[in-house]
């Protein structure tokens, strides 16, 4: 083999490689997504059952049933509301009326399987996203309202 063809095939090997690698990347950065939705995009049916996602929203007042370590709950964007299962230990800040984000999957039934609570220190918390639907929602109840 010439020099020539040698550099050649070097050349190729490292960018099938390179191909290889960017792929396997691609395909365990697409397993990690974590996507965020609303209450509202749920019940739309805009939401893939049984794929990994967060869910944002206020706890809706009188909403929560504690069964042990189970607690049921619902999410709503004051548009919307989705039913919420965890079992596990509750955020210490973790209140009805308070902003919340769920992390888990969708279940045949609409109601949402969560592996995490999260909660954060400020009374006030909650994601863009979330606040964004939730004052559109408002503006569409008083709208309608009108």
């Amino acid at each position: 083999m010439k020099a020539r063809q040698r550099r050649g095939a070097l050349i190729a090997a490292g960018l099938a490689a390179l191909g290889l690698a960017t792929a396997l990347v691609l395909h365990a950065l697409n397993g990690a997504i974590e996507l965020y939705v609303t209450p509202t995009q749920i019940v739309d049916g805009t939401v893939p059952r049984g794929s990994l996602f967060r869910l944002g929203g206020l706890v809706e007042q009188g909403s929560l049933q504690r069964h042990g370590t189970t607690v049921r709950f619902l999410v709503t964007d004051t548009a919307k509301q989705v039913a919420v299962v965890y079992t596990g230990i509750l955020p210490d800040l973790f209140a009805q009326g308070r902003g919340v984000v769920v992390q888990g999957t969708l279940g045949p039934h609409g109601t949402f399987h969560a592996t995490q609570v999260l909660a954060k220190h400020s009374a006030n918390y909650m994601p863009p996203e979330a606040r964004d639907a939730i004052h559109d929602a408002r503006r569409t109840q008083r709208t309608l309202e009108q």
